[in-house]
């Protein structure tokens, strides 16, 4: 689908009068309001090519309609999202679920829609058709040695996609563990892992990342071969310069302190990606920030300060990508909200007052440094977020416009009412 850009400067036109009083109201407020808004013109999220579909559980999927049937229309959809919110300038490809057939045309359908690729993630979390051995228990940590070769191939051949569409990076989540006491033998799962890895690390291009991505449980539940950001961070140490813990936000038990976790992996230089989702009470894979907004913007104020005391550049040092199942919500529009909400925590942490909390924090002022923090979360930052993508040339408002101009409808038209993406 082509977005007719006069259709979005329509509507943008509608409403900027709106919109400009209430950007004017919150610039007289701000003293650095050009760096800020050309910060978050160039921040850029990545779309995950397994998101565009509807989701599921371990109950049932309940498949969309004008669903994405191929990665072309992946591309196209993401292209659509970025169109209109400016900030979603990237897609993040798993294989094999989207395996490129034409790498040099996908790469330059991406780039008709101002699209790059963003990291690649391999599977070996689940067995695919036609694979000789099994996964069931495990797969960089299998006692078997050969179905860990099989396992190191397949990241190996996903480095190979990843480099023919101009990746720079892979994800390596593993579903690998146990579920019951006495199942495995930790220090030998943990020396077969690091084994496995080592392999695919040194298939590295020069100018690649690796990132180790934790998670606390899940499918196995009474350990994980990464399950947290230690075991990520000591893998990523053992690996090399070239190896990152990844953070995903659904990844943690209950109540974590991640604003911590990735103060101290950016203090380390190891803090490589970032997956956005939100949760009530696990790897929930919800809509970004509607659960837990504040925990969202004090990740972010960790995120910002680490980045700046190290000299990062926010939209380029570490890889940012949303990762959610869209179970009950067309993926399109949850994916809009996600980005919108990131957008706004990363505006809100821009705009805190760092003096006077680095004085509030020396005179032990807890009260003072509290209200400064909540004073940024609490001012309504949108027209901020919206003027930094109109000035990119998207939409206000990307969600309205998307309703408005019924985007929806024309791709079951041209889909189909019964279609299903591949993904979750």
């Amino acid at each position: 689908m082509t977005l007719d850009k006069n259709k979005i400067a329509d509507l943008n036109q509608a409403n900027i009068q709106a919109h400009q009083r209430r950007f004017g109201l919150l610039s007289n407020s701000i003293d650095n309001i050009e760096d800020i808004l050309q910060k978050l013109q160039e921040f850029q999220i990545a779309i995950p090519s397994w998101a565009l579909g509807t989701g599921g559980t371990r109950f049932g999927r309940f498949a969309g309609s004008g669903e994405p049937r191929n990665l072309e229309e992946k591309i196209e959809d993401v292209g659509l999202l970025h169109a209109l919110n400016q900030s979603s300038g990237a897609i993040s490809l798993h294989i094999p679920w989207d395996i490129p057939g034409n790498a040099n045309a996908v790469k330059q359908l991406a780039e008709q829609y101002g699209l790059r690729f963003d990291a690649v993630n391999s599977n070996t979390f689940q067995d695919q058709p036609g694979q000789q051995h099994s996964y069931k228990f495990g797969s960089l940590q299998h006692v078997d040695k050969v179905v860990r070769k099989q396992a190191i191939a397949h990241n190996i051949e996903v480095i190979k996609h990843g480099i023919d569409i101009g990746s720079e990076s892979l994800t390596v989540w593993l579903a690998d563990g146990s579920s019951f006491p006495g199942q495995l033998n930790f220090r030998r799962a943990f020396e077969n892992t690091l084994e496995s890895l080592q392999e695919i690390y040194s298939a590295l291009p020069e100018n690649w990342k690796l990132f180790v991505e934790y998670k606390a449980f899940e499918p196995n539940f009474y350990s994980m071969s990464v399950g947290d950001w230690g075991q990520s961070l000591l893998y990523a140490n053992k690996l090399g310069n070239k190896a990152y813990t990844l953070v995903d936000l659904g990844h943690h038990l209950p109540n974590a302190n991640i604003e911590q976790i990735v103060s101290l992996l950016l203090m380390e230089g190891k803090l490589g990606g970032f997956h956005f989702n939100d949760s009530k009470y696990g790897d929930d894979d919800l809509t970004v920030g509607c659960i837990n907004p504040y925990q969202l913007f004090l990740i972010f104020l960790e995120l910002v300060d680490g980045m700046d005391a190290k000299g990062m550049k926010h939209a380029t040092d570490l890889a940012w990508m949303i990762d959610a199942s869209h179970n009950v919500k067309d993926p399109l529009e949850d994916l809009l909200q996600s980005v919108e909400a990131i957008m706004i925590a990363y505006a809100q942490s821009l705009i805190v007052d760092k003096g006077a909390l680095d004085t509030a924090r020396n005179n032990n002022d807890v009260v003072k440094a509290q209200e400064i923090l909540q004073d940024a979360y609490r001012t309504d930052v949108r027209p901020l977020v919206a003027a930094a993508r109109l000035r990119s040339g998207g939409a206000l408002d990307p969600l309205a416009a998307f309703r408005s101009l019924k985007f929806h409808e024309q791709l079951v038209k041209e889909r189909g009412s019964k279609t299903s993406a591949t993904g979750l």
